[in-house]
């Protein structure tokens, strides 16, 4: 659905202030003051974004679109297990570089946007040839479900993010790889 120029002019507004708000660590993202960040009312706030959740969707949309584009390179990697580290890897980055993405993807809310409910089609399509092709070469312990990799990576990021050493994010994916790895 195309906006008209006015409309699209505003949930821009409106996304440039939620952004602004994510940036500073707020992903409660109260509509009222999103509204008012964006000079809004808020009955045009909810016309654009239902919910916290629809917002939340709509500020992650580019980045779960990388992800998705991340899963299938990784899945049509030659080598299984290097295209499951490399979709790990690029997961944790994205995810800890975008919260909005964090808090969408760790949501146990079903999706509010159709676009989200493609994306997310997408990228478990994506994840479980990955999981198939690396679980087939000995990769991979065959137990691994993809809603396990969506669990770990989210739970990856928030040890991230709670303030490790420099170092921890590499050495965090290699424990999780190691972990995963068929005995």
């Amino acid at each position: 659905m195309t906006l008209r120029a006015d409309s699209a002019r505003v949930r821009g507004q409106m996304l440039a202030a939620a952004r602004e708000r994510v940036r500073g660590g707020d992903l409660d993202l109260p509509m009222n003051a999103i509204a008012k960040d964006a000079g809004v009312g808020v009955g045009t706030a909810y016309r654009h974004f239902p919910n916290r959740q629809a917002l939340l969707e709509a500020l992650a949309a580019e980045s779960l679109g990388t992800l998705v584009a991340d899963a299938e390179a990784g899945a049509a990697d030659p080598d299984p297990a290097a295209g499951f580290a490399a979709l790990l890897r690029n997961g944790l980055r994205l995810l800890r570089d975008d919260p909005a993405l964090a808090a969408v993807l760790s949501s146990a809310q079903p999706a509010c946007l159709a676009a989200t409910t493609d994306l997310t089609t997408q990228l478990g399509g994506a994840v479980q040839t990955i999981l198939a092709r690396a679980r087939a070469g000995g990769a991979i312990r065959p137990d691994v479900t993809a809603d396990d990799v969506r669990r770990l990576i989210c739970g990856l990021q928030h040890a991230v993010a709670a303030g490790a050493d420099s170092g921890a994010e590499d050495r965090y994916l290699d424990i999780l790889l190691a972990g995963l790895r068929a005995a």
